[in-house]
């Protein structure tokens, strides 16, 4: 997985002004490019209470390369803004998916309290040794359409979305807290959370990237027990 910040603005200042032009109206301009530090205590005071517009004062957008099924969870999160590459436009290299060592492979229990263990070596060679191949087969057969002049928007059907795409994705912290609220397993979360691991690799990354730039507000997104505002 690829997570990259491309730009961002976002600093815990940006919570406070927005926060304060309810009581401070103009005034509230003095606290741009101000010190957020003493001011701990309003950014958690906004998380504890759930008063959560100011933070969508700020904005973050990631490069993110992952597999095709990752994206279709990230879709779910509409407040975001994507742009991912196209298979219409561009013929999709032959970069695919295939779980590590470490990622548990048996799914026990019913939906919704359900948990996953390790597999055994000869799982993991099963799930090594059939994504390869049914990958090789998908994408000979792109490519011999291509080859016969098939348009790449009907070739592109028989790729899995075990094939690695792009995209640019752009949030609000506010929609980031969301989506880490859902899409990680915390003990500090008070909400539990059963995120599938692949789109919950990408999320750990992110808030890396966020905890940087808003350490305040990740404090007290932490603190609070990851429940968005």
């Amino acid at each position: 997985m690829t997570v990259e910040l491309v730009k961002h603005s976002a600093s815990d200042t940006d919570v406070l002004w927005a926060a304060r032009v309810s009581t401070a109206g103009e005034q509230s301009l003095e606290e741009v490019g101000t010190d957020p530090e003493r001011s701990a205590g309003l950014i958690n005071y906004l998380m504890r209470d759930r008063h959560g517009s100011p933070f969508e004062h700020t904005s973050m957008t990631f490069f993110v390369s992952a597999p095709i099924f990752v994206f279709r969870e990230f879709h779910r999160h509409r407040v975001w803004s994507y742009n991912e590459e196209s298979g219409r436009y561009r013929e999709l290299q032959p970069v695919f998916y295939i779980p590590g060592a470490g990622r548990r492979l048996v799914q026990e229990g019913k939906p919704g309290r359900y948990v996953f263990t390790e597999g055994t070596p000869e799982q993991h060679r099963l799930v090594e040794q059939t994504m390869a191949e049914s990958y090789r087969h998908s994408y000979a057969a792109y490519q011999e359409m291509l080859e016969a002049g098939i348009a790449r928007e009907v070739a592109r059907a028989v790729l899995p979305v075990g094939l690695f795409s792009s995209m640019y994705a752009t949030c609000n912290a506010r929609a980031l807290m969301h989506f880490l609220s859902l899409r990680t397993k915390s003990e500090d979360a008070a909400v539990p959370s059963f995120p599938q691991r692949e789109i919950e690799m990408v999320a750990e990354r992110m808030e890396v990237v966020w905890a940087e730039l808003m350490p305040l507000t990740h404090a007290a997104f932490v603190a609070n027990g990851r429940v968005a505002p």
